[in-house]
C-alpha cells in the first residue's frame, strides 16, 4: 500500500485527552507507513498559513513523529494548540490571503452588521499543496461543524468528538467529558466544608452553553440540585427548595449546580463582548444573578463558585485516557480501510463509526422526560436498567 500522509489537527476549547489522540495517530502510523502531519491551531492553521514563507510554515505545520510527542499524553491540553476559527466566517481575511478574492455575505447581529468571508477555497488548496491525503479533525460541534463542510467538498475526512460538554450528536461520549465531571465532583466536595463552616447556599456554575450534560451528570453523582438549559426552572420554587435543603441539613447548608445556559421563568441569560467566529458571545454568570435573588427573596448568604475552566484542565483521568487511544485507533483503522466522512463515537454503549454530525441539528440535548424531575430540579434515578453505561443514547 502506498504511504499516505494524514493532517491532524484540534479545535475550540481544550480537554483532557486531546494529546493521547495526537499521540496514538503518530505511534500507529509509523506502525502501518504513514505520515503523520499536525496543524497548529485548528483551522487556523489553514486559513492562515503561507506555505511558501518559512517562518509561516513552521507556525502552523508541524512534523510529527514518535520522538516529539513521545511524552505528550502525560498532560492536559493539545500539543497542537487550538483557535475557534470558522473559515466560512472570517471577518478579516488573513495577511496570507490579502488581494485574493473569496465569497462572502452579510451577517446582522445585535444591530451591529459585519462581511464575512468563505476562504474554503483557500483551505481546501492548503490540503492539496501539503499533500494531505486524509485530515482528522479532533472537536465539538463548532470544529466538526466546518468538517462536514470540507468532507462536502470532496475532503476525506475523519473526525473525533471532543468536548466538555458531552453534547456532539450522534454519539454517547466526547473526549473530556469523564475528567470535567470527576473534577467537579472533587471541587464539590471539597468546598462543602467551606458553604458548611459558614451556613451558606453553594452555588457551582459549570460550562453547558445550550445543553447541560456536564451540571445533570455532577449532580447526579453528588447527590445535588442542578439547572440546565434545556428546562427553565420557577425562581420561587427553586429558592424554596434550596432554603428548605439547607434547614433541613443538620450542617445548615445546601447546593444548587448550574449550567452556564440555565435560565428561569422571565430571565435570560445576559452576554458580553464580541462574538467568536461560530457566534457565541461569553455569558454573564447566572449563578451571581442567582446569589442576588436569593439574597433579596431571604436574606441568606451565598457562596458562588465557578468551576468553569478548572473542569477542561490538567490530565485526562482514566476514561478520557481509553477513550482518546481508542478513538485514535478507530480513526486510523479507517484510514487504512480507506473510509472517510465518519466519526468516531460510542453508540449504544459500543465504540462505533457513525456520520459526521449535520451542522444544522445543534447540539445534542438533554432528554428531560427521562433525564430531568422537573418538580425536584434534579437527575432522575429510577428506570434505568438495559440503558447504556452512560445512561443515554446517541
Amino acid at each position: 500500500m502506498s504511504a499516505k500522509r494524514i493532517g491532524i489537527l484540534t479545535g475550540g476549547g481544550d480537554v483532557p485527552g486531546l494529546n493521547s489522540v495526537i499521540k496514538s495517530v503518530v505511534y500507529r502510523g509509523t506502525e502501518i507507513g504513514y505520515e503523520v502531519v499536525g496543524i497548529r491551531r485548528g483551522w487556523e492553521g489553514l486559513t492562515h498559513v503561507d506555505l511558501k514563507d518559512p517562518a509561516s510554515r513552521s507556525r502552523y505545520i508541524q512534523p510529527l513523529n514518535r520522538k516529539n510527542t513521545r511524552t505528550i499524553d502525560r498532560t492536559g491540553g493539545t500539543y497542537l494548540h487550538s483557535s475557534r476559527t470558522n473559515p466560512t466566517k472570517m471577518q478579516k481575511l488573513p495577511q496570507a490571503l490579502n488581494g485574493q478574492q473569496f465569497s462572502s455575505k452579510q451577517s446582522t447581529k445585535d444591530g451591529v452588521t459585519s462581511k464575512l468571508f468563505d476562504v474554503t477555497p483557500a483551505v481546501l488548496k492548503n490540503i492539496e499543496m501539503l499533500g494531505l491525503d486524509y485530515v482528522l479533525a479532533i472537536g465539538g460541534d463548532d470544529t466538526l461543524s466546518y468538517a462536514a463542510e470540507l468532507g462536502r467538498h470532496g475532503v476525506r475526512l475523519i473526525a473525533v468528538p471532543k468536548t466538555m460538554d458531552n453534547d456532539v450528536r450522534n454519539t454517547e461520549y466526547c473526549i473530556g467529558f469523564s475528567t470535567a465531571i470527576t473534577r467537579a465532583m472533587d471541587a464539590i466536595e471539597r468546598q462543602r466544608t467551606t458553604v458548611g463552616s459558614h451556613e451558606r447556599v453553594g452555588i457551582f456554575r459549570v460550562f453547558g452553553r445550550d445543553a447541560g450534560y456536564t451540571a445533570l451528570y455532577t449532580a447526579y453523582v453528588t447527590s445535588l440540585r442542578c439547572c440546565i438549559p434545556e428546562y427553565k426552572v420557577n425562581l420561587k420554587h427553586l429558592i424554596e427548595i434550596l432554603v428548605d435543603d439547607k434547614h433541613n441539613n443538620p450542617s445548615s447548608y445546601s447546593l444548587v449546580i448550574l449550567s452556564e445556559g440555565a435560565e428561569w421563568e422571565g430571565y435570560t441569560v445576559k452576554e458580553y463582548g464580541p462574538a467568536d467566529a461560530f457566534g457565541h458571545r461569553k455569558k454573564m454568570s447566572v449563578a451571581e444573578d442567582l446569589s442576588d435573588e436569593i439574597k433579596a427573596a431571604t436574606g441568606e448568604e451565598t457562596v458562588v463558585s465557578d468551576l468553569t475552566y478548572d473542569l477542561r484542565s490538567g490530565s485526562p483521568d482514566f476514561i478520557d485516557r481509553m477513550v482518546a487511544i481508542t478513538f485514535a485507533g478507530m480513526a486510523m483503522d479507517a484510514v487504512k480501510e480507506g473510509k472517510a466522512g465518519l466519526m468516531t463515537a460510542i453508540s449504544s454503549g459500543c465504540y462505533a463509526m457513525v456520520p459526521i454530525p449535520d451542522p444544522k441539528l445543534g447540539p445534542r440535548k438533554v432528554d428531560i422526560a427521562t433525564m430531568y424531575n422537573t418538580e425536584r430540579y434534579r437527575p432522575n434515578y429510577d428506570r434505568k436498567q438495559g440503558l447504556p453505561i452512560f445512561l443515554t443514547r446517541g
